[in-house]
């Protein structure tokens, strides 16, 4: 039996500064999940979101109440709780056992928020899942074992370690290579590398590596 790949997409509330980038990556299988005020986006590519998830303090009230009349899945939390709506939507996510996760539009805005953001790709439930956060301008994912990526010469990479140090690092098709490479998280000797060829590979012995490359498409391999 084939498997089918189950994709999933989470419309978070921050920037998206080409939407027709992510229109254009979208296929009709793939599962739409507006998190709160991320269904404006939704809205604005004129998509239906299989699930609206938060405490929907900055989602339109009106455009909710369309979605439940049509039967949209809406899950409501209320306005204090421990979990970002982000937290709580990736949780859902993770109930369709994807094989990939795209966060869309959760870069930019508060800094605050996007940092928790980032951050949430350091749970250890999602350490199997191909999972990246995404506005159309740049791609920002966690690197724990090995990761390829593809792209053109000169987008910048730029490669930070997280919870301390990140030793072993091997890079292919950057500019400025590391081989077995330490990178410290008080050293800025990993931001703005740049691709030298059409591909890209980096692994690591030990640590996270967090990998935020510069592209002008929605999905790198």
């Amino acid at each position: 039996m084939t498997h089918n790949p189950i994709r999933v997409f989470l419309f978070v509330n921050g920037e998206l500064p080409e939407p027709d980038k992510i229109r254009t990556a979208l296929q009709n299988t793939d599962y739409l999940i507006a998190v709160d005020g991320g269904l404006r986006h939704l809205v604005n590519l004129g998509l239906t979101p299989h699930m609206v998830i938060g405490d929907l303090d900055s989602a339109d009230p009106d455009a909710v109440q369309r979605l439940r009349l049509i039967g949209v899945e809406i899950r409501t939390f209320p306005t204090d709780k421990d979990e970002t709506d982000l937290h709580l939507a990736l949780d859902a996510a993770l109930e369709l056992a994807p094989d990939m996760i795209r966060v869309v539009a959760a870069l930019g805005g508060r800094l605050d928020q996007t940092l928790a953001n980032i951050f949430l790709l350091t749970r250890p439930d999602l350490a199997e899942v191909d999972i990246r956060l995404i506005d159309g301008h740049s791609e920002v994912f966690l690197i724990r074992k090995s990761a390829n990526f593809s792209g053109e010469v000169g987008q910048r990479v730029s490669l930070l370690p997280l919870n301390g140090p990140v030793t072993g690092i091997h890079t292919e098709g950057l500019r400025y290579s590391l081989n077995n490479g330490t990178l410290f998280p008080d050293n800025t000797l990993g931001i703005s590398n740049e691709m030298n060829a059409p591909t890209a590979r980096i692994s690591i012995q030990s640590g996270l590596l967090l990998c935020i490359h510069e592209t002008r498409s929605v999905f790198t391999k």
